[in-house]
Formats: structure tokens, sequence, C-alpha cells
């Protein structure tokens, strides 16, 4: 049975990994019809506006520099990893760049162990594999018939460089959550990614048609939830007991494809969701050495 003090947690993962995977839909769309560095922004920006006043008036307060620091990081991160993700979905087909960056996982296990002090698990490490291994068998005839020119390589690189960034983003949320409330680190997520790509905006922003602003509204409201909702969870768990969630995020697609572009579910996506949900559930046995997290500590 699964440990009841991180299946929440867990739970929460999945959940935040849903809000998140819905967000590329829109921002793939909008990516095309304003340039991703465009969506981009004003989905920062966007998120910035809806969140800031909730905060504020929930009582939030200026953080203190230690954990004003970790903000400023991850806002940073997370601009770069979002822009070059967005750019790589204009380049790839949505399957193969999520096959591609369910990498991610596995480098933020290893990534935990070094930053963090974690100690990976057996049990870790195979769940890994598991839920790599699904995706694989999920995608691998899409991607073993790609026709790989030179956009497409622009791709696979823009790719897998949020790849390496999204699994630092893994370390950075888990110590940000530790110290910080997920309402304010959502607000600071958001506006401090806005300001940073705001920089480059005299030679880059461009203003989107009205209907692409539709979807990038939604997209912001989706970052927030998603934000918000994974913020908690790695306040309760260990990154690596929550990593292998991420590996949800092909099954949410094939969800999504199927309610919006009647795509059909594949015997070979099947049998890597079946991976996909043992390795989840290895993930969530409990270990010998269980860090002490927020919830333990209350």
């Amino acid at each position: 049975m699964p440990d009841k003090r991180i299946l929440l947690p867990m739970l929460a993962a999945l959940m935040g990994v849903g809000f998140l995977s819905l967000m590329d839909a829109f921002m793939k769309g909008a990516a095309l019809a304003a340039g991703a560095y465009s969506a981009a922004v004003f989905r920062s920006a966007i998120a910035a506006v809806l969140i800031t006043p909730v905060w504020l008036g929930r009582g939030g307060q200026w953080p203190q520099r230690d954990v004003l620091r970790l903000h400023m990081l991850r806002g940073t991160v997370s601009a770069f990893m979002a822009l070059s993700f967005f750019y790589a979905l204009t380049k790839l087909p949505i399957a193969e760049a999520i096959a591609i960056s369910f990498i991610a996982p596995l480098i933020a296990l290893y990534l935990a162990a070094i930053l963090l002090g974690e100690e990976i698990r057996r049990e870790a490490i195979a769940a890994s594999v598991l839920g790599f291994a699904g995706s694989l068998i999920i995608v691998g005839s899409r991607l073993g018939a790609a026709e790989y020119d030179t956009e497409t390589l622009k791709g696979l690189a823009a790719l897998l460089f949020s790849a390496t960034l999204y699994a630092w983003n893994f370390i950075i949320i888990r110590k940000q959550a530790l110290v910080s409330s997920p309402m304010e680190a959502t607000t600071f997520h958001s506006g401090v990614g806005c300001v940073i790509l705001l920089l480059a905006a005299p030679w880059f922003l461009t203003i989107p048609a009205l209907p692409v602003f539709t979807d990038i509204a939604a997209a912001s409201v989706l970052t927030i939830c998603g934000s918000m909702v994974l913020t908690w969870a790695y306040a309760r768990a260990q990154a690596q007991i929550l990593v292998p969630m991420e590996y949800t995020g092909f099954l949410w697609a094939g969800l999504f494809g199927w309610l919006f572009f009647q795509e059909t579910i594949t015997f070979t996506a099947l049998i890597g969701t079946a991976l996909i949900v043992v390795g989840c559930w290895i993930a969530a046995r409990p270990g010998p050495a269980l860090a002490k997290t927020e919830q333990t500590a209350i």
C-alpha cells in the first residue's frame, strides 16, 4: 500500500501535471500564431496580473532576502525553460516533444541527490526507468518515423535545453516549497518570469490577435493552478517520489487529444500506460529513510 503521508502529494502532483499538460496544448496554438516569445511573455504577464492581487489580498508580504533569491532563481530558470519548450513545440510534433522532455525527471533524481542531499532509493530508480520505458513504448513509432531537417534539429536542441532547466526547476521548487507558501511562490514565479522575458521585448515582442489572447489567458490560468498545486505537493514529499508523476503527462496529452482532436488510444499506448502506472506505484511505497517534510513535521 502507498504511504498515506505521500498519497495526497502524489495525487496533487498528478493534478498539477494535468493542468500544465492542458496549458501546453493552448500554448502550442498560441506560439504558432504569435511566436513562442510573445506567447510566453503574455502568458507570464496575464498570470502575474491574476495572481498578485489575490496574494496581496491574503496578506502577502515582501519575502526575506534568502527566500527572494529562490524566487528570483526559479522565475529566471522557468522563463527560459518555458520559452525554449514553446519554441520546440513550433518545430516538433507535440507527442515527440513530450516524449523527449521525459528525460527531465531522470536528471532531477540525481540533481536531488547532489543539491538536496536526498538518498536515492532503488525503488525511485526503478520507478523512473519503468516510466521512461513506458513513454518510449508509447511514442517509439512516432520517433522512428520522424523526418529530421534543420528546423527539427533546432527544435530538438531547444527541447533538450528546456528539459535540463526543467530538471533544475524540480529542485528549486523543492527548496522553495519549504520556505514559501504556494500563493507567494506562484506570484513570484509568474512575475519574475515576465520581467526576465520582457528584457528582450524591444527586439522580439509582437501583439497577438484577439483570438490568440483567449488561448494565452487560458494557459495563464492553468499555469497558476499547476504551479500552486505542484508547490503544495513538493512541500510534502521528496522530489524522487514525485518526479515519476511527470510521466503521466503523456497520458494527459492522450486524453486531451481524444477529447479535442478525436485521437485514438493504441495498444502500445496501453502497454506504456501500464508501465507508467507501475512506476508511480513503486515510487509511492515507503522507503527506509523518508525525509522529514512539512507534513510530517506538523
